[in-house]
């Protein structure tokens, strides 16, 4: 395996409590800074896993907003389809903490 070496700058002061930590847990400052950010990295890519589906629907819908004409036209804006109100429901679903299963996690049902 190919080895790459990473060069940071930070106050002694921090140098110093990474070296304290990393005594403590038995390891040298290389692996334990690799495994600090391999935790962090795979922490952020669950958290991003978990609202994908939601950043997909806000981007969705930032998209149809953009069709929309800045001024209204002079027709009356039309009710919702059926359709349109399944998906701002679901929508609001994911925002409110509900599975598809029209539940809130976490809670006794």
């Amino acid at each position: 395996m190919t080895r790459a070496r990473i060069t940071i700058s930070l106050e002694q002061e921090q140098a110093d409590r990474i070296r304290r930590h990393a005594e403590r847990a038995g390891m040298d400052v290389s692996a334990y800074l690799v495994h600090a950010a391999t935790r962090q990295m795979a922490e952020s890519d669950a958290i991003e896993e978990q609202f994908a589906e939601v950043d997909a629907l806000i981007t969705h819908a930032e998209r149809a907003a953009e069709e929309l004409s800045a001024e209204p036209g002079r027709e009356a804006v039309a009710e919702l389809t059926e359709q349109e109100r399944r998906e701002v429901e679901e929508a609001l679903g994911l925002v409110q903490g509900r599975d598809r299963r029209s539940r809130c996690p976490g809670r006794a049902t």
